[in-house]
């Protein structure tokens, strides 16, 4: 859903001008594809007319101020969230009106009326609690305002409320009770005034209470214009989705402002889903709910409504994360520290409980054991066990590469770890004689003899030295089931089980800069910089790695953004695609460009792979779980082996 929050000029009691300023910013929206826009707190008449708000004419002018409005808006689609004050019987209430298309949909009150400090609202305005349901005629339209909670539902059933100011400072705000009986998007009319420090709290209180109700919030809130006699409002106009900026405006602006973004209610609804203590004070007669006592609107349908999820729109108000498992850049010191916590202390559980101070673990000069080597250095030094116990074997085969085998043994050395080599190519070619495999055939067989007998090696020396064999394989190999059955799927403890391979690269790099010494940082940077590969086949004939792993499965920074998105909210391949067509767009220099037919094939590789390879997820080894997605069969994942990807990739050919 595209949303706007509108921060326009205004003149204080002067309602003519008022709305033709919300006419201006309503037609630039809609303009811009904008479904709904919200205007500050009291925004017809401005907020600090004070005592005027007694005056029947200024109450006039904002009923006729409407109506014009009613006109101006009666072939515009969206939806529009203007602040006035309406009388309602003998009670005058501080409003939030919905209009669409010449029509009132609804008009919400004010709940809770701020009588302290610099504010004094009591003095003219009822709450809705004073309120019973009274039918009123206003601006030449016919309706019933009602204490109740609105829930108002667009064509596409996105469900929307709101709350007036001071509601959201409550203890029990009314985006509480809506987000409960199912509003997606909470809407803030407001006019918070300017105080030291209450600028950062504000946006605190909106990130908390749209991550507390799962929800996006839609935050507006007076500008310039308004009078500063007592106070100054610097023009608030705040976008969160769950807890995260999304857009905000420039403060102290003398301009009129509208943010613009999109708020992704696919995915709010996803998290609710799973969000099981959500989904229990959903329950009818617990404290925040009471059954069935809120009043539902339906929004009317726009006159050229789209509803083909083939048809891919833009999405040219969201940025969308590409690497959505790389911590933020001001935060990746931080975020780093602690995934290497949670791994080292997952290992040093392990290695206290079965009281051995020896691992094993192969060291190919590739990324993953280098991630999972520095693992176990710091469980060592942690733990204050000698790291000679570390166990690091090389064994190299028919494809490993002059490059990637100098930096296994001088990372090692370096380390000051204990350093074994085994070549495995007579036991490799005796197995091919045994089997009858062609040794000139670089099949799937050829590959994988190779990969087992490594991890025969491993798992026999660990049982000769008394020590546990560490599992170097991590989670968008697990994903895409790029790993050898029995081969290097299995070990007796998997440290990067949840360390997708975008994320491995940026851990190896930050411990290359912060925490190893200058011998170590520089094959750690050249590690990073080696291109992927099993090394299973031979190097070409400068000793060249041949055998890519991202030529074959596809680019890992797609497969990574495809599996966050695919496991974390169920999206659909139509909804992956269209998010990774906008995150792989050009725009973020971190990632390659990717057009739509680059994209539709490795999306459609990697279902194909994710549904295929479980068999190989279904028995994993234990190993810590370290963000938010785990493949784990014990945990996170459960799926049979035998599910069918049928549907999923009959979407695929579609799009």
């Amino acid at each position: 859903m595209t949303v706007a929050a509108a921060i326009p000029d205004v003149r204080v009691a002067d309602c003519e001008y008022n709305i033709h300023q919300i006419e201006t910013l309503t037609v630039q929206a809609e303009g811009k594809g904008v479904e709904i826009i919200v205007f500050p707190e009291m925004s017809v008449t401005a907020y600090t007319c004070q005592d005027l708000f007694q005056q029947n004419h200024l109450l006039e002018q904002a009923e006729d101020a409407i109506a014009k409005f009613l006109d101006f808006t009666r072939k515009l689609d969206i939806i529009t969230i203007v602040g006035l004050p309406v009388n309602v019987g003998n009670l005058l209430l501080n409003c939030a009106m919905v209009i669409q298309r010449g029509d009132i949909l609804g008009i919400v009150p004010k709940t809770y009326l701020p009588n302290y400090g610099e504010f004094y609202e009591k003095r003219w305005f009822a709450s809705s609690q004073d309120l019973h349901p009274t039918e009123i005629r206003f601006a030449g339209k016919k309706m019933t305002v009602t204490p109740a909670p609105l829930i108002f539902r667009t064509i596409d059933n996105v469900r929307f409320g709101i709350e007036i100011c001071e509601d959201v400072w409550a203890p029990t705000p009314p985006s509480n009770h809506l987000a409960l009986a199912g509003a997606d998007v909470i809407f803030n009319l407001s006019a918070s005034d300017e105080l030291i420090g209450k600028h950062a709290y504000l946006k605190a209180l909106l990130a908390q209470q749209s991550a507390r109700t799962i929800s996006g919030y839609v935050y507006s809130g007076c500008g310039f214009g308004e009078s500063t006699q007592d106070m100054v409002f610097g023009g608030n106009a705040l976008i969160y989705e769950n807890g995260h900026l999304l857009e905000e405006a420039k403060r102290f602006s003398f301009e009129p402002q509208m943010v613009i973004s999109q708020i992704d209610v696919e995915k709010l609804r996803s998290e609710r889903r799973s969000n099981t203590t959500f989904v229990n004070a959903q329950r009818p007669g617990s404290d925040e709910r009471r059954a069935s006592d809120e009043v539902f609107i339906d929004c009317k349908a726009p006159e050229c409504h789209k509803d083909d999820i083939y048809e891919l729109q833009p999405l040219p108000y969201r940025r969308i994360n590409p690497l959505p498992f790389i911590p933020e850049e001001k935060d990746m010191e931080e975020s780093c520290e602690e995934i290497f916590n949670i791994q080292v202390a997952g290992l040093a559980k392990r290695l206290t409980h079965i009281h051995s101070q020896k691992v094993v673990l192969g060291v190919s000069g590739g990324l993953d054991s280098t991630l999972a080597l520095l693992v176990c250095v710091k469980t060592f030094d942690k733990l204050g066990y000698d790291r000679k116990g570390i166990i690091g074997v090389t064994m190299p085969g028919f494809g490993t590469s002059g490059r990637t085998y100098r930096n296994a043994l001088s990372l090692m050395e370096s380390l000051g770890i204990t350093m074994i080599e085994i070549s495995i190519a007579k036991a490799v070619m005796q197995h091919f004689e045994d089997i009858g495999q062609d040794p000139d055939n670089h099949d799937v067989t050829y590959e994988n003899c190779q990969a087992r007998e490594r991890t025969q090696i491993l798992m026999d020396l660990s049982n000769k030295l008394g020590g546990l064999v560490v599992g170097t394989g991590d989670l968008s190999e697990l994903a895409l089931g790029w790993a050898t059955y029995n081969g290097d799927h299995m070990s007796m403890y998997g440290v990067n089980a949840s360390i997708p391979k975008t994320l491995v690269s940026y851990l190896v790099r930050y411990v290359a800069k912060t925490g190893v010494d200058e011998k170590s940082g520089t094959t750690l940077l050249d590690i990073v910089d080696t291109p992927i590969s099993p090394e299973l086949v031979p190097t070409d004939e400068k000793g060249n790695i041949k055998q890519k792993t991202e030529d074959l499965v596809g680019p890992y920074e797609l497969h990574d953004f495809f599996l966050y998105y695919f496991f974390r909210f169920g999206f659909r391949p139509a909804k992956l695609l269209l998010l990774a067509r906008r995150a792989f767009d050009g725009s973020d220099p971190r990632v390659g460009t990717y057009d739509h037919a680059t994209l539709k094939k490795w999306l459609t590789t990697f279902l194909r792979r994710f549904f295929n390879q479980q068999f190989k997820r279904s028995c994993l080894p234990d190993g810590p779980k370290v963000g938010s997605v785990s493949l784990s069969p014990r945990g996170d994942w459960r799926m049979p082996s035998d599910a069918s990807s049928v549907t999923w990739l009959a979407e695929c050919e579609r799009l």
